[in-house]
């Protein structure tokens, strides 16, 4: 699978760790060997039309290398379908335009469902190439919807297959040139099972009478468009809670702008280019000379004192910029934890919504966060104003949000009866 991001994203689903694996029967190699790469046009060619001889749905996944790069492209793709077996593709190295040189490939891809595991993490990199799915089936949401207590890739196929996946390379740097055989090695297990495990996790959810819900989630996340990106990313900078005064913060934005500039151009992950820690210490410390800059921490190496005239620049922009707000403008409901103070109604009502929301997702089996997002119950608590026709007006709201069919049949008629119930309304 795809490595962590170092960023701050969600951890990817790694195959690594499962205390329950080494009851499992190990699965240490593919069935039918490591494939060779397909790098050039030809071999991709090849690979496209060994695909294509196959039958049925495609197991696919992408390597990234995140913590290492500042794109999220992808470097390794693992194809894998009945009648053909696995295909590795390096995407990047065959000197020509991705998307036209896989043509062929993404051709072939799109006669059959995709199963990947965890697939928010990998559409995007492989629609960047070219890559979509007619249809497709996500194992871990699917684990999710029949409420396993564990749904990383490794815990799942343990369970439902028996089997144990070897401690993978998820977070290895998947840019490197050439890969290692082990890497591959793990690659290629990605895809090995995911066929099986469809099939097992397909199995409890039509016993579960999920399948229709898992129907419409699939086909939504493979329909949603990307998460619109947060207008100050210079906020998520570790650390930033320390620092109070808007000097201090006006410092932390053109640090790093800067940085994020030279990550950008470099293709490096900006945490190898400067350290958040760095950022905010100079930030705070301010150092307006190189001496007073590389007496700091992480400052002082070789590396940074090359490019100290870089940052005692940011911090000199910094100086006379328009120092930025202490926080950024809300585009949603505050922090659940300010309700009671500022508008208690509110707050009463999120208790009332977020228990019945609770006692729900224990009666059917799904955890409460795929039950119904936990953003759409507080915008609803938030922004609620008393009407002579509750459970219209719940509808009417959820109709505006993300919120899938079967998820508002189910959560409605609860959301209805909480706010109704809730005190002050």
């Amino acid at each position: 699978m795809t490595e962590p991001d170092t960023g701050g994203a969600p951890p990817d689903a790694d195959h690594s760790g499962d205390p329950e694996a080494s009851e499992a029967t190990p699965l240490l190699t593919p069935r039918e060997g490591v494939p060779n790469v397909a790098v050039s046009r030809s071999e991709i060619a090849r690979a496209a039309d060994l695909l294509a001889s196959g039958s049925g749905a495609f197991a696919v996944d992408a390597e990234r290398a995140s913590g290492f790069r500042y794109s999220n492209r992808a470097y390794l793709v693992q194809i894998r379908r009945a009648g053909a077996g696995t295909v590795l593709i390096d995407p990047v190295s065959h000197g020509g335009d991705s998307v036209e040189v896989l043509a062929p490939l993404a051709q072939v891809l799109a006669e059959d469902q995709w199963i990947l595991h965890a697939a928010d993490q990998d559409l995007p990199c492989l629609a960047e190439i070219g890559m979509q799915p007619p249809s497709l089936y996500d194992t871990e949401l699917a684990g999710r919807l029949a409420n396993l207590d564990r749904v990383n890739l490794a815990s799942m196929v343990q369970q439902l297959l028996g089997l144990a996946l070897t401690k993978g390379h998820g977070a290895a740097d998947w840019s490197k040139r050439p890969l290692p055989d082990e890497w591959l090695n793990y690659a290629a297990l990605d895809v090995e099972v995911l066929i099986e495990l469809r099939d097992a996790i397909d199995e409890q959810l039509t016993a579960q009478g999920k399948s229709d819900w898992a129907r419409e989630e699939f086909e939504h996340l493979r329909t949603a468009e990307g998460t619109p990106t947060r207008r100050d990313r210079w906020r998520r900078t570790s650390g930033i809670h320390k620092v109070r005064d808007p000097r201090a913060l006006a410092a932390v934005r053109e640090l790093w702008l800067t940085r994020d500039q030279i990550a950008r151009r470099r293709d490096i992950a900006p945490g190898r280019i400067l350290p958040d820690a760095a950022i905010v210490n100079a930030a705070t410390a301010d150092p307006d000379t190189v001496e007073k800059l590389t007496a700091l921490p992480i400052f002082g190496g070789s590396r940074q004192r090359r490019s100290a005239g870089v940052w005692l620049d940011a911090l000199a922009r910094a100086r006379t910029a328009e120092p930025p707000s202490s926080q950024e403008p809300a585009s949603g409901p505050p922090p659940a934890s300010r309700w009671a103070r500022r508008k208690p109604e509110a707050a009463a009502r999120l208790e009332a919504a977020r228990a019945a929301i609770n006692e729900l997702a224990q009666q059917v089996s799904v955890p409460p966060e795929n039950l119904l997002a936990p953003e759409i119950v507080r915008r609803l608590c938030w922004d609620w104003v008393a009407t002579n026709d509750t459970a219209a007006a719940v509808e009417a709201f959820l109709d505006t949000t993300a919120a899938r069919r079967w998820q508002r049949d189910l959560t409605a008629p609860v959301l209805t009866a909480a706010l109704e119930s809730a005190p002050g309304d």
